[in-house]
Parts: C-alpha cells; structure tokens; sequence
C-alpha cells in the first residue's frame, strides 16, 4: 500500500488596507525545513533550520508586528507563511494556483528566504535585479538609508527560480528577492565573502544551522527595516509596478490586469 505524504498547512494573515483593501502588498517567508539529515560529526543529525528559514519566518512575523502597530496603510498587507519550500516551493505553488487574496489584485510582494548573521552591509543584493519595476522602490528605500543595490554575482545558479517568490512571478505578480550585502561595514567585502562561506560550508541545510546566541543582529534589523520602506512605500502609492518590457512574466501579468479591469 502506498503511503501517504505528511499534510502540511500555509499560513496567512492580513492587515486590511485603511483606503484600498481589494489591493495586496505580499511578505513571504517559508516555514519548514529538513527535518531529520545527514549527522555532523558529533552525531547530531536534526536540521533546526535557525537561519534557512527561521529568521525569514520570524522576520515576517516582526513585519506584520511593526504594521499593525504603525497603522494599515491604503492597500492590505497579506502576510504568507509557507510550508514545503524545501521539497520543491510546494506551498507557495499551491497558493499561486489558489490564491485566497486574487493575484490580478496583488500588487507585488518580497521573499525573505534566511538573513545573515553578519552584521550590517553597505549594500544589498538583488537576486533578479533589473526584471521588474519593483527596483524603483528598492532604490528609494536605499537611497533613504545611504545604501547600494548590487545584481547577484552569480546569475548562472538560477536563484531567482529557487524560492518561493518563483511560485508568483510565475502567475505574474511582480516579486523581489533580496539577500543581504557582502560589503560588511566592518572588514568590507573580504570579511562577507568569508562569513558567507562559512556559512554555507558549515551550516546550510545542515544540523549545525542552529541558534547562536552571539547572532550579531545589526545587519538583520538594518535589513528589516528596507523591507519595512518598501512594502509602507508600495501599500501607500496609487502605482501598479510590472515586469520590464520583454521580461518573461511581462505577459502573464499583462494579461491578469486586462482581465481584473
């Protein structure tokens, strides 16, 4: 007899917009991880998963946190907590193909998918920089915050196709996916290529990816609080930001907006 796959749930919650609430602003962030993996050599084999993805879910809970607290904005901010990212964007496919907020309706949305630990960067990282027009608003909450976007380096590893905000961008709705700088503020390029090596060596999507208490927070908080900019920005402007001309979502989208007006 065949065995039946574990169900697993999304989970959703949103902050009703003050003046436009049929219109959507997306956090997302996915919830799961490995479970049970390869053991490291000190036997332990449980993947707790504390920085690939328990920062981005905790991340989306201090966003929904700061909003609520700050007052809604004119559009609705939808808060998606995904499940089964890591066997294949299984949930934020199923909720791009039922969605409970209409994606013609949803303006764009940002993946937080893990932050790093190592302290606050000059710069940040645009995995799909130039796709969209959603690197306005990047741009304008950098510019606020004397900060830089740079393109992935390494476009050939297909990133942008990797984490949930793909489940979306495939049914059209412009998305933005950000990893933190490299161009630490203390020790400069050499000291992020280092920490982010090390990181993926020692900790990624392994059982030593787990909570350090000695975490230094900076970079993260610095990170939060652009993402924050943007997505108040998004929420509080009449704009409906698409796919650059010729990008291969333009059509998708186009064609969802004719339909939603």
């Amino acid at each position: 007899n065949a065995i039946a796959p574990p169900l697993s749930n999304n989970i959703i919650g949103i902050l009703p917009g003050a003046k436009r609430p049929d219109e959507y602003v997306l956090y997302t962030a996915h919830w799961d991880h490995l479970g049970r993996c390869k053991p490291a050599a000190d036997g332990d084999d449980i993947c707790n998963g504390a920085v690939d993805n328990a920062t981005g879910t905790a991340a989306l809970v201090a966003l929904a946190e700061t909003f609520a607290k700050d007052g809604a904005p004119d559009r609705s901010i939808v808060f998606l907590a995904v499940t089964a990212e890591e066997s294949g964007l299984l949930g934020s496919a199923f909720y791009g193909q039922n969605p409970i907020y209409p994606l013609a309706q949803t303006v764009g949305g940002i993946n937080m998918d893990a932050f790093m630990m190592a302290g606050r960067s000059k710069n940040v990282t645009v995995v799909g920089k130039g796709k969209s027009q959603l690197d306005d608003f990047l741009a304008a909450a950098l510019t606020s915050e004397g900060r830089v976007a740079e393109a992935d380096s390494m476009p050939q590893n297909g990133y942008y196709y990797r984490s949930d905000h793909f489940s979306l961008a495939k049914q059209g709705v412009p998305m933005l996916y950000i990893d933190g700088g490299e161009y630490l503020i203390e020790g400069g390029t050499a000291a992020g290529a280092a920490a982010a090596k090390d990181y993926t060596v020692n900790r990624y999507h392994g059982p030593k990816d787990e909570y350090n208490p000695d975490w230094n927070w900076s970079g993260v908080i610095a990170d939060l609080s652009l993402y924050y900019r943007i997505g108040r920005s998004l929420a509080m402007s009449t704009s409906w930001p698409n796919w650059v001309e010729g990008d291969e979502f333009r059509a998708t989208r186009d064609a969802s907006r004719a339909a939603a007006k």
